[in-house]
């Protein structure tokens, strides 16, 4: 008589490690999510789509321009889902139903003007006070809830820094930020010991890509995968081998002599003055580190506060990016401050591209992806920290709306922080000075 007995479910094809790495002459680099990482009875159960702590992993990204923008171009002049996008959303057109415009919000009792910036992911009050002591972090939180399941629990990047941070732990001290794309992408791709590491670093200097030292485990790997898996190989491979030789252009101005003049010594390439170049190179990271399921967890901050005579592309700043915030509506310098922040949006919608373009598990990397883009300030001509321009991109909200609240009794900015929280997986209803979920602000 036959056995009424459900048969038990073989597994017959081998599984990618989900920590599988390539390897060669003691270097040591991360993949991407695949498929072929699923065990092969769970993928027949859940369809591909990853279980347990993988289970849908969703990111966060909290980016804070310390200078903040010219809110009269950012925000738009009606609220709803019909807004009309303002001059600087325009550069986002293409992405109008990836992201959300918060206006009329703010973090309860943080003044200040620009120690705030240390507060834009914490919400502590009164930054500027004597007796001040921040607290834990939206990243930090989320590192201490789901960090375990990544290499970095979270990563702290920065573009011109001078020791500030976004990032605080739950004791109220302050994690350095990396500020040096070359040392993040060592973090992220190369590990081994300090003189392997050196020579990969040398070989990068002369064009060689990290690639070509795995290449033979590279090739096995791609044979042994899904078609869709090698396609996400070659878009991952493609995107490793292009932001290389963006790092080795930049860094090939180090080793070239400067001409000699007859003025004062002037900031070398690596200053600050490079800063839309940093911006952009601190995006790569962070993207490549989402792709890669390195980390979950990131924070950005931008301090424009301790940048120079910026250039960037054809433009050239005629001062200070902070002495041009104090623009006193003076013409000249308001037209400055419009390119500068017209720029930063053209790189945040390559950031968006970027991601969109990226699949896992046959989702856009974006819809899994939260992205907070603001500042502490809201006026930083005046200090003002109420107001705050604020952005929020990706992770599988319904986007393409304008949240207008009121601008003079403003909405707490912590109340979104609990919404991506609660989308992270993780079961609270408050954070800092939240009062709750962000309002009209939904969930797919």
């Amino acid at each position: 008589m036959p056995s009424t007995r459900p048969s038990a479910h073989i597994a017959t094809q081998r599984a990618v490690s989900r920590r599988h790495f390539l390897r060669g002459a003691g270097i040591v680099m991360s993949l991407p999510f695949l498929d072929s990482m699923l065990p092969a009875f769970a993928r027949a159960a859940t369809g591909g789509a990853p279980t347990g702590a993988n289970a849908k992993p969703r990111r966060m990204l909290g980016i804070c321009n310390n200078l903040g923008l010219l809110t009269d171009q950012f925000f738009p002049t009606d609220a709803g889902r019909n807004y009309t996008l303002s001059p600087y959303l325009q550069s986002l057109a293409a992405h109008r139903n990836d992201f959300s415009v918060f206006s009329g919000v703010s973090h309860p009792n943080v003044d200040g003007g620009h120690p705030a910036d240390i507060c834009f992911l914490t919400a502590a009050p009164h930054p500027g006070s004597g007796s001040f002591r921040n607290t834990i972090s939206l990243d930090q939180h989320i590192a201490e809830q789901i960090g375990v399941h990544t290499r970095f629990p979270s990563l702290t990047l920065g573009v011109n820094t001078r020791s500030r941070s976004l990032s605080w732990t739950g004791t109220g001290v302050a994690i350095p930020p990396e500020d040096k794309a070359a040392d993040v992408f060592k973090q992220l791709f190369i590990q081994g010991s300090p003189a392997q590491v050196a020579a990969q670093i040398r070989k990068l200097d002369t064009g060689r890509s990290i690639l070509d030292t795995v290449a033979g485990q590279t090739k096995e790997l791609q044979r042994s995968v899904t078609a869709r898996d090698r396609d996400r190989l070659d878009q991952y491979f493609t995107s490793v081998r292009d932001l290389e030789q963006r790092m080795q252009m930049s860094r090939a101005w180090e080793h070239t002599p400067r001409p000699v003049v007859h003025v004062p010594e002037p900031l070398d390439p690596a200053s600050p003055k490079a800063y839309m170049e940093k911006v952009k190179l601190m995006y790569d990271m962070a993207r490549l580190a989402f792709e890669t399921d390195s980390t979950r967890s990131i924070s950005l901050l931008l301090d424009s506060v301790s940048s120079p005579a910026i250039e960037f592309g054809d433009h050239k700043l005629s001062d200070g990016y902070h002495n041009l915030s104090h623009h006193g509506k003076s013409e000249a310098k308001l037209s400055q401050l419009k390119t500068v922040d017209e720029w930063h949006m053209k790189l945040l919608a390559e950031l968006f591209t970027e991601l969109k373009s990226i699949q896992e598990d046959g989702e856009p990397l974006l819809d899994r992806t939260m992205i907070l883009y603001g500042s502490n300030l809201g006026n930083a001509n005046t200090h003002v920290t109420t107001n705050l321009p604020t952005l929020f991109a990706g992770g599988g909200f319904r986007h393409g709306q304008h949240l207008g609240f009121d601008k003079e009794h403003n909405y707490p900015l912590p109340n979104p922080f609990v919404s991506m929280l609660q989308r992270m997986g993780i079961e609270t209803d408050k954070f800092a000075s939240a009062t709750g979920t962000m309002r009209g602000l939904q969930m797919t």
